[in-house]
């Protein structure tokens, strides 16, 4: 069985960037073990990926459908350490690099197999609202200025788009999209299920033309509505449009 210090050097060019990684043989046969092919594996202490690696290699050799989650804290190269000195600054940079050459090399091995080698990487982090709840000695006037809007002012719409999918338990690791309707940024996530406009005065025909699209949740930011009427009105266009949407104003 290859050794897992080995395959790793091979990923980048003969350096030794991870002391002790795991054998993505001894991997792939551990969970070939397992019945079916479409599962996730998690890995808590992920190091240099070598689960993700493994779980693209036996999909690439059976057509699986395995996915992999891999959870690292951002532990700190060593200062003097050959991971450091070819630029990588975290275990977590390492693995992200590795899951990558990784995938260059299995789709170029298994050119006919079109193995899924994409992956998206998370941060914890802050939430995107702002904590609004102070004791009534703490207001002040610049206070209230800062809490005119409860949305972090350095949050994307990606960043929102993916607190709302957490909010709503549905998945980020489907497919999202962008589309620009009437001058506003139209996000949707899991597929279309939840489509979201965070942009502010978001006007009617941008609503209707998310309403039209029936999906199960509609987002918007508070400061969108100059008004509640405006809300209000909002609500009605569902009504009318998509009876089935669940509105959600942040």
């Amino acid at each position: 069985m290859p050794n897992g210090d080995a395959e790793l050097r091979k990923l980048f060019g003969g350096r030794k960037l991870f002391d002790y990684p795991k054998s993505v043989d001894l991997l792939r046969t551990l969970i070939g073990s397992v019945p079916g092919k479409d599962f996730v594996c998690l890995d808590l202490f992920s190091g240099s990926a070598t689960t993700a690696h493994a779980v693209m290699r036996l999909n690439a050799e059976d057509g699986g459908r395995r996915s992999f989650i891999m959870v690292q804290l951002p532990e700190p190269c060593g200062e003097k350490s050959e991971a450091a000195q070819a630029g990588f600054q975290t275990i977590c940079e390492i693995g992200k690099a590795r899951i990558r050459r990784a995938g260059d090399q299995i789709r170029t091995e298994f050119p006919g197999a079109c193995p899924d080698i994409g992956f998206r990487v998370f941060r914890v982090d802050e939430g995107c609202r702002k904590e609004v709840l102070y004791p009534p000695e703490e207001i002040s006037q610049p206070l209230i200025g800062q809490t005119v809007s409860n949305i972090r002012e350095d949050r994307t719409d990606l960043d929102l788009l993916y607190a709302c999918l957490l909010d709503q338990g549905l998945g980020i690791h489907l497919p999202h999209t962008s589309r620009v309707v009437g001058g506003c940024s139209v996000p949707r996530g899991d597929g279309g299920v939840l489509a979201a406009c965070f942009d502010a005065g978001v006007p009617d025909t941008v609503i209707r033309d998310i309403a039209a699209s029936r999906p199960q949740w509609a987002v918007f930011r508070d400061s969108a509505f100059a008004s509640d009427a405006a809300k209000i009105n909002v609500t009605e266009i569902f009504k009318s449009l998509s009876p089935g949407t669940r509105v959600q104003v942040l």
